[in-house]
């Protein structure tokens, strides 16, 4: 067997490998679509069978247990949302009052020009100016 012929065996088995490679990254692909509109079509039955259950117009027994799951984590993002807010609300504040926050951070920056910030400062300055 010739060189040539080893060669193109190899290449032949490797395009194989490769092509049976493809096929099961698209099936993979098309698996996980259908994945997620199956995860989809559930979420909107039950969307559905929940707003029935409070319309009234499905008996609320069989699945009662689930309502109130669904009622409790209802309840858990609301209270997210107001923990939001009181959040957003409190880092409003916060950045009304800049200047006072900077000041209080930095007083060196306010003071006269003739006024040293403290013994530091002047000890650098002396430092600086040779």
């Amino acid at each position: 067997m010739s060189v040539l012929d080893t060669l193109t065996k190899q290449a032949s088995r490797m395009a194989t490998d490769v092509q049976l490679s493809l096929r099961r990254a698209r099936l993979e692909g098309e698996r996980r679509l259908l994945q997620r509109q199956h995860r989809t079509a559930l979420e909107e039955l039950g969307e559905r069978v929940y707003e029935l259950v409070r319309a009234g117009k499905l008996p609320e027994s069989e699945v009662a247990p689930e309502i109130a799951a669904v009622e409790s984590k209802l309840m858990e993002i609301e209270a997210k949302v107001a923990e939001i807010e009181a959040l957003r609300t409190e880092s409003e504040d916060r950045e009304a009052q800049p200047a006072d926050a900077a000041a209080a951070a930095f007083p060196m920056v306010d003071q006269p020009p003739g006024r040293s910030a403290g013994p530091g400062w002047e000890a650098a300055e002396r430092f600086f100016r040779r």
